[in-house]
């Protein structure tokens, strides 16, 4: 499965530890993230990951055209409620394509590890058949 890996400033340390504590689990995946985020989880997993634009720059966009493709199985998106976000539009775009094209999100670690747990119990197996009706 696809799996997108975003987080604002003050989440990626949560995402990266998220990324660590699971790296058994994503390892069997195609991860991508937004530019610095995974260059930042990648160096602390050795995961690979294809990396685009950080989310001000487009990251966020790039991620989402892979949804609007049916193209992305799940992403996990460490958001900081706290902290206003000069690019609040296009986390707000990601968010409604998630929703519009049926993908799993995850917003905060509690609602990751669900989701993870649940890919690992093949709970999430009818993004296989969606990608078999390409």
């Amino acid at each position: 499965m696809k799996i997108a890996l975003i987080a604002h400033d003050r989440k990626k340390d949560n995402l990266i530890q998220f990324a660590i504590a699971y790296r058994g689990i994503l390892k069997e995946h195609d991860l991508y993230a937004t530019g610095t985020t995974g260059t930042m989880i990648e160096a602390e997993t050795a995961l690979p990951i294809t990396k685009f634009r950080s989310g001000p720059l487009g990251g966020d966009q790039q991620i989402g055209a892979m949804i609007a493709n049916n193209d992305m199985d799940m992403v996990f998106f460490f958001r900081d409620p706290l902290t206003a976000q000069p690019h609040e539009p296009d986390v707000m775009a990601l968010v409604r394509l998630c929703d519009l094209y049926h993908i799993p999100l995850a917003t905060n670690m509690g609602t990751a590890e669900i989701l993870l747990k649940g890919l690992q119990e093949g709970f999430v197996d009818w993004r296989i058949l969606e990608e078999r009706r390409k």
